[in-house]
């Protein structure tokens, strides 16, 4: 029937890009195929329209849901909070219990705020670092968000140069007075940042960057990262939206034994409801006092709720650690599969977020992810080269998809011997989406 496609076809029209996330966005999977659209979502299981059921081996609720979808003490505690009423003239009492909790999580900081969103946490945090030390550069590394204070770095020199830094990322409509105002560096590369540090130290805000992503940290990078900050005066940001909780409880950034000055916390923290933090020391967070953050819906009681929920459920059932133990075992199979059936890969990231590449020039890579989707899709998967772990994800489960992998990379490198992979394709080669600075 592929009423989810028609209906993506429909939303094209009369939505700018089809939706609300880029990542999301059909063609980025499946042109012409993926379902797009659920009816259901519970575990790690999912309905589309058509009432086609899949297992979710992909990218969960863009990570957010690390406990699996609709998960029923989350549910519960979230349900409760629409019927006591999730909004009033005043405050609800949840939302001094999460801050209490998380505070005692990461007990170096002192104060925190709230928001509901990874982006905005992020713009957020910069806005305080930027209040705090009266100074408006900021160096970083990686993905933070859509806001102006980071598409600037895609401001060129020449405007015909505009978006090279960071392919995908448009900063049209950012104001061209913010060019320099955002200096990049890639992760691991510790001479770069002491070249920044060097050159515009005591005009530096922040360094915003994740503790881990693609990469563990090498040569005791974020030691030498936490040295340059304190050198210069400005405040160090863990942008940990995507990964904390995932590696252990609270931050990623304790395994490697730094502090920040600044934290900001989303998407798993909620398991898809939203809520984001920044936390941060009491001498920096102060200065929100002196400059305006402030939101009607950040008052809202669900996310307080969901949080609350999240948090404890994630200690008592130790999510984390199963979710490594998922991701260890996925990249294994991969590796596995890829051998046997001599194709060339690379596996790419923390294990709860463990991604397969292709390890080939030119279209290749693109195409033979294009047919991994379709492929998987035909087999009952929502299946990409990422897999974000999820605690409903089970050995079981993960064994009938290495299965079905290993089948298709067979075909894979019959196709790749044929030079046939294009025509193997029953639509368009996927999208790609927006790089990111390693």
């Amino acid at each position: 029937m592929n009423t989810g496609v028609k209906l993506w076809n429909r939303a094209k029209q009369i939505i700018p890009g089809g939706n609300q996330l880029l990542s999301k966005r059909s063609d980025r999977f499946l042109p012409d195929q993926w379902p797009s659209y659920y009816k259901k979502a519970k575990g790690v299981e999912v309905w589309d329209l058509d009432n086609n059921h899949y297992i979710d081996m992909s990218i969960m609720g863009i990570g957010s849901c690390t406990l699996g979808y609709a998960d029923k003490d989350v549910s519960t505690a979230v349900i409760d909070a629409i019927r006591k009423g999730s909004m009033c003239t005043l405050n609800c009492y949840e939302e001094v219990e999460l801050a209490e909790l998380l505070l005692k999580i990461e007990p170096w900081a002192d104060m925190l705020r709230f928001s509901r969103t990874g982006g905005e946490a992020c713009a957020m945090a910069s806005r305080i670092a930027r209040a705090a030390t009266g100074r408006d550069k900021i160096a970083f590394c990686g993905y933070h968000g859509w806001g102006d204070w980071y598409l600037a770095a895609n401001l060129a020199d020449d405007k015909n140069l505009d978006g090279h830094l960071l392919p995908g990322l448009s900063p049209k409509g950012v104001p061209r007075a913010l060019k320099g105002s955002a200096i990049p560096f890639n992760y691991n590369d510790s001479e770069a940042i002491r070249k920044i540090c060097d050159s515009v130290g005591s005009e530096l805000a922040a360094i915003m960057m994740e503790p881990v992503r693609s990469y563990s940290p090498d040569n005791k990078f974020l030691k030498e990262v936490r040295k340059l900050a304190d050198k210069t005066g400005a405040a160090l940001i863990f942008d940990e939206v995507t990964s904390g909780w995932r590696l252990n409880w609270g931050g990623a950034h304790k395994l490697y034994g730094v502090d920040p000055d600044m934290l900001v916390f989303a998407k798993a923290m909620g398991n898809g409801h939203p809520i984001s933090a920044v936390l941060g020391r009491r001498e920096i967070m102060e200065a929100v006092q002196g400059t305006f953050i402030s939101s009607t819906y950040w008052t809202e009681r669900v996310g307080f709720a969901a949080a609350l929920a999240t948090i404890k459920k994630m200690k008592r059932v130790k999510s984390a650690e199963h979710m490594i133990k998922i991701g260890e075992r996925i990249s294994k199979g991969w590796k596995e599969c890829a051998s046997s059936n001599d194709l060339k890969i690379k596996i790419v990231g923390i294990p709860p977020l463990t991604t397969c590449m292709f390890d080939y020039k030119g279209t290749i890579p693109l195409e033979l992810q294009t047919l991994f989707t379709q492929e998987m899709l035909s087999r009952g998967y929502l299946g990409w080269t990422h897999v974000y772990t999820a605690y409903k994800h089970t050995n079981d489960m993960v064994d009938r998809y290495m299965e079905e992998v290993d089948e298709i990379f067979g075909m894979m490198k019959k196709g790749l011997e044929k030079n046939s992979i294009r025509r193997m394709l029953k639509g368009p080669v996927a999208t790609t989406g927006f790089a990111r600075l390693a």
